[in-house]
């Protein structure tokens, strides 16, 4: 102790600023600086090899399933490119011309749906001239609408099929993606390696959940999109809104954005029932409804389960705030990047750390219940 009663290790220091030190201080956030350019600059390939890196996670248990089978692991990553090659030359002789067909026919019956839809605006105004007079900016939204209706469908496919196109970069990623797959082992050395020794090792435990968790949520999303998508197209069918494979799938792509996805992927379906008429409309909210609430409160509890613990609130602002930065791309990528921000956070940080959780949840109870 000294003679103001206070220990040395509880002393503060006060030792004042040195040039050396203000020196350091700004070179250091001049190196940040320079490396968050350097980033956004790089961003294109960053998103590739992020892209890359979480279909490798995804298919790596596939891939160590049949190592564990005794199977090469060479061999193992042929088969599962044969499967997809498989597939795919599945798809492109007997899915993708009827769909591309039906594609360009709602394309070029969109002007007509728009018309009909502003037919039913403006009879129902009509019938209600107050809701007309509070409203009358809606004849102009509808004709700007209508104007793009066309050109905001073929943007829609154009973006869809461009992010799998571009020859040289699907080259590039599917290379990337066999060679990570063949022997990820030095890539995991590697890094663990530049991780400091004391930190060892919560990184491997963050990698190896990130890794369980990302194939949970590519199983969870294609599950999801598959029944989403054909119970959606089965509906529509029933009541009769065409075509209904083409809304099936693009319900399926909007499983790929969290929560708001499947409400904006809605809106084509939904548009072309408005201009079957009203009671096609009613018929077909209540469809997107229902499959939307089967899948919140069915599909996704029952086929995740706990596996992600992500708070909907966190997932909305890594959407809102991945599809601001990177565009579509950085959506698809929302999830995987609140999983890694909430798995960093566990390991890091709360693991160190001694909770008592049941005093936590007594105190944030009192907050919602505005108790003292």
């Amino acid at each position: 102790m000294n003679q103001n009663g206070e220990s040395q290790s509880t002393k503060v220091d006060r030792t004042p600023l040195t040039y050396v030190d203000l020196k350091r201080w700004l070179g250091l956030l001049i190196l940040l600086i320079s490396g968050a350019l350097l980033v956004w600059a790089l961003k294109s390939i960053l998103l590739l090899f992020a892209v890359v890196f979480l279909v490798a996670m995804v298919l790596n248990p596939i891939v160590a399933f049949l190592q564990r089978r005794r199977i090469h692991r060479g061999l193992a990553v042929a088969l599962l490119a044969l499967a997809f090659v498989a597939m795919a030359a599945l798809a492109l002789s007997f899915l993708i011309p009827p769909f591309l067909t039906q594609v360009d026919d709602l394309i070029r019956k969109t002007p007509d749906a728009f018309k009909r839809v502003q037919a039913q605006v403006l009879a129902f105004g009509q019938r209600y001239p107050s809701i007309q007079q509070s409203i009358p900016e809606a004849d102009k939204i509808l004709n700007t609408v209508g104007a793009r209706a066309g050109e905001l469908l073929r943007l829609l496919f154009n973006s869809s099929f461009r992010i799998v196109g571009g020859l040289f970069g699907s080259v590039l990623a599917a290379l990337l993606l066999v060679f990570i797959l063949i022997d990820p082992q030095p890539l995991v050395i590697r890094f663990l390696t530049l991780v400091p020794e004391q930190h060892r090792e919560s990184s491997r435990r963050t990698l190896l959940r990130l890794t369980q968790q990302m194939a949970a949520w590519a199983r969870g999303v294609l599950i999801n999109g598959t029944i989403s998508a054909v119970t959606t197209g089965v509906l529509l069918w029933l009541i009769g809104v065409q075509p209904a494979v083409v809304f099936g799938f693009i319900a399926f792509l909007g499983e790929f954005v969290p929560m708001i996805g499947p409400v904006l992927t809605s809106i084509p379906a939904l548009f072309v029932a408005l201009s079957l008429g009203v009671d096609k409309f009613g018929l077909a909210l209540l469809a997107v409804l229902f499959v939307q609430q089967v899948e919140t409160n069915v599909l996704v509890p029952f086929i995740l389960g706990k596996s992600m613990e992500l708070n909907p609130v966190s997932i909305l602002f890594f959407t809102l705030a991945m599809s601001s930065l990177f565009g579509l791309t950085g959506a698809v990528l929302a999830v995987p990047a609140a999983a890694l921000f909430k798995i960093v956070i566990d390991e890091f940080y709360l693991r160190h750390r001694v909770l008592n959780r049941d005093q936590i949840q007594s105190q944030a109870k009192q907050i919602i219940l505005g108790e003292k």
